[in-house]
């Protein structure tokens, strides 16, 4: 009974794989199509206007006068005390915030450059 379950359940197994064979496989068409990026370039931002800022250096020696010019000025006495390395900690300060800004222009440059549209030849 082996001998003959065995011949065929191959001749049906092999029989599926003829029947693929016999349908034609549909025909696949590729096609590439290019699209330009339309990215629209925003306008730089207008440049930061600082207004002015009067600095007085105030030490015991001239403290009398800087008052009395301060009381004539301006009527009020307030003061905003930095100390030198406090100065110091501004100034490193500001340098950083200005190579942060030039970064960033940077890398807002490179991004436009890359969306800009580019000219086939």
């Amino acid at each position: 009974m082996k001998w003959i379950i065995l011949p065929v359940a191959l001749t049906l197994l092999s029989s599926c794989g003829a029947v693929g064979s016999l349908i034609p496989e549909p025909v696949v068409v590729t096609e590439t199509e290019y699209i330009e990026r339309e990215i629209p370039i925003q306008p730089r931002p207008e440049p930061v206007a600082m207004p002015d800022v009067d600095w007085y250096v105030v030490n015991q020696s001239n403290l009398e006068e800087f008052l009395q010019r301060i009381n004539n000025d301006v009527g009020d006495v307030v003061f905003i005390a930095v100390t030198p390395k406090g100065y110091e900690n501004l100034a490193l300060g500001i340098a950083e915030l200005r190579r942060y800004i030039l970064q960033q222009q940077s890398i807002i440059a490179y991004y436009e450059d890359a969306a800009a549209p580019t000219q086939q030849e």
